[in-house]
């Protein structure tokens, strides 16, 4: 049996039996959610969000998964949850009855468990609708459940394989390739699919061909229509070209072939969460994250149905609604009710796929992405629910003859089609393409060509994945699942082990170098195979056919014994040897790839007793020439760029600059978790500042400043790189504080600083600006964001001395830590809250 160990235990006053004349209270798990729906049940009940999830597994893995007793997870309730979780608390205390309306998914199941869990709650009512209309609403209101346990088993077995894959291969990365590096259960598939595509494209030999094109029209001067035709051959030689052109143009041509055919073109299913995320990717350029936000603000609007979901079913009342619209504006013939069915065997055809609440709804969204996708899934849906397209294609096959017989050379080729019934195309227009209509011919008719010639072209390595592509590759594997696509696509990037070259996924060197190693010594475990079975076991949990400890018993026992068998590896500090054409520029011995931060470039393999290098391209890296020297103190000047783009460098004094090539940087670090805690002591401190044998080049002790963007770094002089340097600026002590005033750039542009606050100054320039400038910023309060009003100054933080401000939103009174907003008891006012109660809140 399944143990949990809960961080807040319940209260007597939660465990009390509900209160009869209160409100009823209804839970979902996001704010707009909530505000729509309480429009829809008015002050009967009490519509609160949980805004996501509640409880989550520990950032320290150690004490995140009890595997030892059954694979135990410890949760713990998020920092900045804990006044939603107080907030819903109180609520329950007096509500009548409550009701877990979390999304229809297995996540939306766990949330709802997580928070019973948390407040203590006895006996809530689950309830589910995949549309938030008031009839949907009221329908799930009147049809309650119990939370079902499998659907949150199969979630929390997810969340802990993912964690421990996750934890248990990243820290073997840190150790034998580099620090910081990282693996995943599903990412790192996705990953290696990228990486042999690079690997096929990288290997790909191009062969050149001939394209020939012809023009013809027919010899009969009433039909004076000319179309195209194309070799139904491809020469691979220019000769052969060459000759079937002369021959051609030479000899007399008849029409070898007509055939028409009729075709019917079906509409699509409605929109299931991948195909929703390939449709939004290919037409309107959204990446699946975007597509998703959108997406996800259009259901909580009510304006779809639920939009996490892997069937393709409508109901029977949306089928006859659209069946309406679509007779209303096209006529009868083009109305024609349509049944889909999901291919895939854990599909749960309880669900709808995405459709329009309301189909006669022709615009629906409050911003221009919510519009364009509602549109697109609302074309789509009544689209599938329209008569076929109907078309007639039609092929000639043009012949050369000579002195009437074949002139011995290959056939051309025209192909065309024309829509004879547009059915669904009335609606979805641009899925219909272009017409091309030829002429009415007849076989053995006349032929005259109007021109003919070649076109060399070579052939192409296979096209690197789009999203969409991705998406569908992992749809096809069963790999991961409609709610995971967009996380997956983010994550790889977000890691840098993929750049988005505009449509396009190209993975980086480091994330080669990491799939090279995961292929190379866990292949099993990333393999398509595996994960896929895996999804299958989880989705059996969701079912109630397969234990939750059993799962993770015959997973963990074997990836331990396979993650300790690699303790022994050497480090990856080489990923193979250079190619003999590229010797040490220093020493002339043999050369081999190295990853460092940078990327990966070549290293003499005599490091460190010899520091040639090379960029991957094999081109030298040179030590560098300094740009100048500093006027007072004499130090070199460096103009270098990094991995946040390109800077000036002035080394300290007491620094020498490097007088061989630069090593790129190989880090040696290990995880945290493998780290020794030691005494910081002041001459421990000053060691690591000095150079290490072995451990990449030496740290640098330099001041140094970013190059303002659009700078062309060939131009970038002396005076250039001093005045970059000479921020930051101080521009003098604030009357009122006594603190100093800072004129400094960073990553959003140029800013003051003053007492720990931040104003940017885009429209000056941090080089000029003077401190009356400066103070007259300052004293202008600082404008929160929309939906966002400042109420007042609480005061100064005890400890700190920082400025405390107290916020309002629709949610409510609230306190910035950071980014982060933290959220006051209702029961707070804003006259009653202190600076040493703010500070409380703030811990």
């Amino acid at each position: 049996m399944v143990r949990y160990e809960l961080v807040i235990m319940p209260t007597a006053t939660t465990q009390k039996m509900s209160h009869p004349k209160g409100k009823k209270l209804l839970i979902v798990e996001s704010p707009a959610k909530a505000r729509t729906i309480q429009q829809y049940l008015g002050s009967e009940y009490e519509v609160l969000a949980s805004v996501g999830h509640v409880r989550d597994l520990p950032k320290s893995n150690k004490d995140a998964v009890d595997i030892e007793d059954g694979f135990v997870p410890r949760y713990v309730i998020s920092p900045d949850k804990r006044e939603v979780i107080e907030r819903i608390k109180r609520a329950s205390e007096t509500a009548s009855e409550v009701f877990l309306a979390t999304d229809p998914d297995r996540e939306g199941e766990a949330i709802a468990w997580h928070i019973k869990e948390a407040i203590g709650l006895k006996q809530p009512k689950r309830v589910v609708f995949h549309e938030i209309t008031k009839a949907a609403v009221e329908e799930a209101l009147s049809h309650p459940r119990v939370i079902d346990e499998h659907l949150r088993k199969a979630q929390e077995a997810r969340r802990v394989l993912d964690r421990i894959v996750g934890y248990d291969l990243s820290g073997l990365i840190w150790k034998k390739v580099r620090y910081g590096l990282s693996a995943g259960r599903v990412q790192s598939p996705a990953l290696r699919i990228l990486a042999e595509r690079e690997r096929e494209i990288k290997a790909f030999v191009p062969e050149t061909f001939y394209v020939l094109d012809a023009e013809f029209k027919s010899a009969d001067r009433a039909k004076s229509m000319q179309f195209p035709a194309t070799c139904v051959e491809k020469p691979s030689s220019a000769e052969e070209a060459e000759r079937i052109v002369k021959i051609g143009r030479e000899a007399s041509w008849v029409v070898a072939e007509v055939t028409e055919r009729a075709e019917e073109r079906n509409p699509r299913p409605p929109f299931t969460t991948s195909t929703l995320q390939q449709a939004a990717s290919t037409r309107l350029g959204f990446s699946p994250s975007r597509t998703m936000r959108a997406a996800q603000k259009l259901y909580e609007a009510g304006h779809i149905t639920y939009m996490r979901t892997d069937s393709v079913n409508l109901s029977a009342e949306a089928i006859t609604k659209m069946l309406d619209i679509i007779e209303n504006k096209f006529g009868k013939e083009y109305a024609s009710r349509r049944a889909y069915k999901t291919k895939s065997k854990n599909a749960q055809e309880a669900h709808e796929a995405i459709r329009p609440t309301d189909a006669a709804k022709e615009r629906a969204g409050s911003t221009p992405d919510e519009t364009q996708l509602y549109e697109l899934i609302r074309t789509r849906a009544l689209a599938s629910q329209m008569a076929a397209a109907k078309a007639l294609a039609t092929r000639v096959r043009a012949q050369a003859m000579k002195d009437g017989t074949d002139a011995g050379i290959p056939l051309f080729s025209a192909n065309g089609s024309r829509i004879t019934f547009p059915g669904w195309l009335s609606l979805d227009t641009r899925a219909r393409g272009e017409d091309v209509e030829l002429p009415k011919l007849a076989e053995g008719e006349g032929l005259t060509l109007i021109s003919l010639g070649s076109l060399e072209k070579q052939t192409e390595p296979p096209n690197r994945y789009t999203e969409a592509g991705l998406v569908k590759e992992l749809e096809k594997r069963g790999i991961g699942r409609p709610s995971t696509y967009a996380s997956i696509m983010k994550t790889i990037q977000d890691r840098g082990y993929v750049e988005k070259t505009g449509r396009a996924l190209m993975p980086t060197a480091t994330g080669m170098v990491v799939s090279g190693w995961l292929e190379e010594h866990f292949a099993d475990y990333i393999s398509d195979a595996f994960t896929a079975e895996m999804e299958d076991e989880l989705d059996e949990i969701a079912r109630g056919e397969r234990g939750y400890e059993k799962t993770m018993q015959d997973f963990y026992g074997p990836f331990e014994k396979a993650v300790h068998a690699k303790d022994a590896l050497p480090k990856a500090t080489s990923l193979g040897a250079a190619p003999a054409e590229f010797p040490c520029p220093i020493c002339g011995a043999p050369m081999e790839f190295k990853l460092g931060r940078g990327g990966i470039f070549m290293s003499c393999t005599r490091y460190p007793d010899c520091l040639g290098a090379r960029q991957e391209d094999g081109l030298e890296l040179k030590a560098d020439e300094p740009l100048g020297h500093d006027p007072k103190t004499g130090a070199p000047i460096y103009v270098r760029t990094g991995r946040y783009g390109p800077y000036v460098e002035m080394v300290l004094p007491e620094e020498k600059p490097a007088e061989t090539a630069e090593q790129p940087e190989v880090d040696t670090e290990v995880p945290e978790a493998e780290k020794k805690p030691a005494k910081k002591t002041a001459k421990k401190t000053a060691a690591k500042t000095t150079k290490k044998k072995g451990r990449g080049r030496p740290k640098v002790n330099a001041k140094r400043a970013s190059v303002p963007p659009g700078t062309d770094l060939a131009t970038i002089t002396l005076e250039d790189a001093l005045k970059f340097l000479s921020l930051p600026r101080e521009l003098g002590m604030h009357p009122s504080t006594g603190l100093p005033v800072i004129a400094n750039t960073g990553r959003f542009g140029p800013y003051i600083m003053h007492d720990g606050e931040s104003r940017s100054i885009k429209k000056l320039d941090p080089y000029t600006i003077t401190l009356d400038e400066a103070l007259a910023i300052i004293a202008k309060p600082k404008q929160p964001p929309r939906g966002v009003e400042i109420v007042k100054e609480i005061g100064k933080h005890p400890k700190t001395g920082k400025a405390l401000v107290l916020y309002k939103s629709k949610q409510g009174f609230f306190l910035k830590k950071g980014l982060r907003r933290i959220y006051l008891p209702e029961n707070v006012t804003a006259d009653d809250i202190t600076p040493l109660e703010a500070a409380e809140y703030l811990k």
